[in-house]
């Protein structure tokens, strides 16, 4: 059985392809200012890679910030449980999901199926999200896929005292103008961004294992920061930033009568 996922976030757009319980294609493009057009160019290029055409999937679940804007779905699910869903299936022991979206940060708790038993999510204020991350690596003028290495060379810790994005980003600038390193502003970003995170998550109460998701979850820095904010080692998923799209494709295989198993042929993934 064919079956497809299609994540459409603020960011990025992710789609998978899976057989059975195998990820046979995917794929991760920006979303832009149509998240249509980003839905059908995304799914065309795992289509392409897994070697299939639309016409053989047999059902496919869109989710993310965009899902109302994907033609070509069988069913909409929440990214709340299609990130429970896919950690879980990536990694059966995880019981907490901590996702790190672009607009929004999600705290889940999860049983051994995947299903969501509580959650709790934050998408009122920019500074717990990876659209923070983006504002300050535009103000410092840096790539935002560097800022987890930059943060590994820190050899200062500052602690930054806003909370919020527009008072957080003069703060840094003025951490600047002081002379301190740009590694050292990181990783205090980090550690914001993180604490803020671990805060919503310990509301609903952490269980371990926890699993973080998203594309932010890519960022070694702050994948390390909200684990020294939670007090715990996370548990690292293989792919954290397709980990809603895998979610969507596995409950697209449920949608179609079929009992997806936790685990299954990961080796084929390229994203």
């Amino acid at each position: 059985m064919i079956t497809a996922g299609c994540d459409v976030g603020s960011m990025t757009a992710k789609a998978v392809i899976m057989r059975d319980s195998s990820i046979i294609g995917s794929a991760v493009a920006l979303t832009g200012p149509v998240s249509e057009k980003a839905a059908l160019e995304v799914m065309e290029r795992a289509l392409q890679q897994a070697g299939f055409s639309m016409d053989d999937i047999s059902c496919c679940v869109g989710t993310g910030y965009g899902r109302k804007n994907i033609p070509f779905v069988s069913a909409r699910e929440s990214e709340i449980a299609c990130h429970a869903k896919g950690a879980v299936w990536q990694a059966p022991t995880v019981r907490t999901v901590i996702d790190i979206g672009g607009q929004d940060a999600k705290a889940v708790k999860v049983d051994s199926a995947g299903k969501v038993q509580r959650y709790l999510y934050n998408d009122k204020c920019a500074s717990g999200t990876g659209r923070f991350l983006e504002i300050i690596a535009e103000a410092l003028d840096i790539d935002l896929a560097e800022m987890g290495d930059l943060s590994k060379r820190a050899t200062e810790k500052l602690t930054l005292s806003n909370q919020c994005v527009i008072f957080a980003e003069t703060e840094i600038i003025s951490l600047v103008n002081e002379g301190k390193e740009i590694p050292d502003i990181i990783n205090a970003l980090h550690h914001a961004v993180a604490n803020r995170a671990a805060s919503m998550a310990k509301s609903i109460v952490v269980e371990p294992d926890v699993a973080m998701t998203g594309g932010v979850a890519k960022n070694a820095g702050m994948f390390d920061a909200l684990g020294s904010a939670l007090g715990i080692e996370l548990v690292r998923i293989d792919y954290p930033q397709i980990n809603g799209a895998i979610g969507a494709a596995l409950l697209a295989r449920e949608s179609c009568g079929a009992d997806p198993d936790k685990g299954g042929d990961r080796s084929s993934v390229r994203s």
